[in-house]
């Protein structure tokens, strides 16, 4: 089974090409939209491209189904609202993934992070960093290269992916000291031909020294949530994290809005749950636990149709089991193992159990038809 690893992801002012148009993403500063930037979002997914809305798992935005010819036009829309960088390099280095539970300290440390990112090595496209500074991480299961977390007795930790402890930095210290381990990332041989991860690196036995040697263990981490009310507000779930561009405006006209990278968006000091099509806000509902990429015809790579399969095994899954249906092996919805994998290939789905989609299968060659009637499924 072949794929193209692009090894970066798509921008604002760097999209990416996909089967239904470009790929335009959009990285809000701390991870927020306010309201009136949120409804210029809507309105420039409506105005500029398809319409469809995606939540990554990076907790950004990406509007679907822009041209060459709209590209522009969106981007000077979307200016004023405080959402493009002023160049590719910028954009680019501005990764960084923030808890949706953050207080004020945390918004400020962030804030200052993504200030000293000017002063960080050219990094891999995919490198990233996550300030989960909460009262406990909630962002653990989130891919990120360098975190900022609370330790147990509640003072700040900087951690490599892949370690189990972090060193102890100050809030004033902490944005010089992120800078400093991404340094030593390069230094140490993470980055092989442009690519490279903390946790690749950390896994052949490198470890930071002196100042930055871990030593601190962060919090136990929470699970993430699931939709529901919180003390910050109401959460809100998506069928696969995609919405049309009319239930985002209706959403801004709720409150200001916070992304997480659960395919949720959080609605800032709402005491009440919407009820509004295409929202999930029961945590008992089976699509929560299925993950599936854009399939064919929308992603060029993809060699089936994902998700109308995936909504119709979703009622059938075993109780808590996961389900992740890729449309080729590449498994870019749920890059970690998942109870029930199905792997599209030019013969049929494979079928992987607790595995990932590149991994070996228990079944192949199987017709979307035939599936749901699988013991697995029934």
């Amino acid at each position: 089974m072949s794929f193209t690893v692009q090894g970066w992801c798509p921008g604002a002012l760097r999209p990416m090409a996909s089967g239904d148009g470009l790929v335009v993403r959009l990285r809000p500063p701390g991870g927020r939209l306010s309201a009136d930037a949120a409804a210029r979002v809507a309105e420039a997914a409506r105005r500029f491209g398809s319409g469809i809305i995606d939540l990554s798992g990076r907790a950004h935005v990406q509007l679907r189904g822009v041209t060459a010819e709209s590209h522009a036009p969106l981007i000077a829309a979307l200016r004023g609202a405080g959402l493009i960088d002023d160049d590719v390099a910028a954009e680019t280095r501005r990764n960084i993934l923030v808890t949706p539970f953050a207080d004020a300290a945390t918004d400020a440390l962030a804030a200052a992070l993504a200030g000293a990112l000017s002063e960080a090595p050219l990094l891999p496209g995919k490198f990233g960093f996550a300030v989960d500074t909460g009262a406990a991480p909630v962002l653990q299961g989130t891919p990120a290269d360098i975190r900022l977390e609370r330790a147990r007795d509640g003072g700040l930790i900087l951690r490599a992916e892949g370690l189990a402890a972090g060193a102890p930095v100050t809030a004033a210290e902490a944005p010089a000291a992120a800078i400093a381990l991404a340094r030593w990332f390069v230094a140490a041989g993470g980055v092989t031909d442009g690519r490279g991860r903390m946790a690749a690196l950390t896994a052949r036995g490198a470890r930071p020294e002196g100042a930055l040697a871990p030593r601190l263990a962060p919090a136990p981490a929470c699970a993430p949530p699931g939709p529901g009310l919180c003390p910050a507000g109401a959460l809100v779930a998506f069928p696969f994290g995609q919405m049309r561009a009319d239930l985002l405006a209706t959403l801004a006209g709720l409150g200001a809005l916070r992304l997480t990278p659960w395919r949720m968006l959080l609605i800032e000091g709402l005491s009440r749950l919407p009820e509004l099509p295409g929202l999930i806000t029961d945590p008992a509902e089976p699509l929560l636990r299925v993950y599936a990429c854009t399939g064919a015809p929308g992603c060029p790579q993809a060699l089936a149709e994902t998700r109308a399969l995936a909504r119709t095994l979703a009622p059938q899954l075993p109780p808590g089991a996961v389900l992740h249906v890729s449309g080729c092996a590449k498994g870019c919805a749920h890059p970690a193992p998942a109870a029930l994998t199905l792997t599209a290939t030019p013969a049929g789905f494979d079928l992987i159990a607790r595995g990932r989609a590149a991994d070996t299968p228990c079944r192949r060659a199987l017709s979307a038809a035939e599936i749901p009637s699988l013991p697995e499924f029934s």
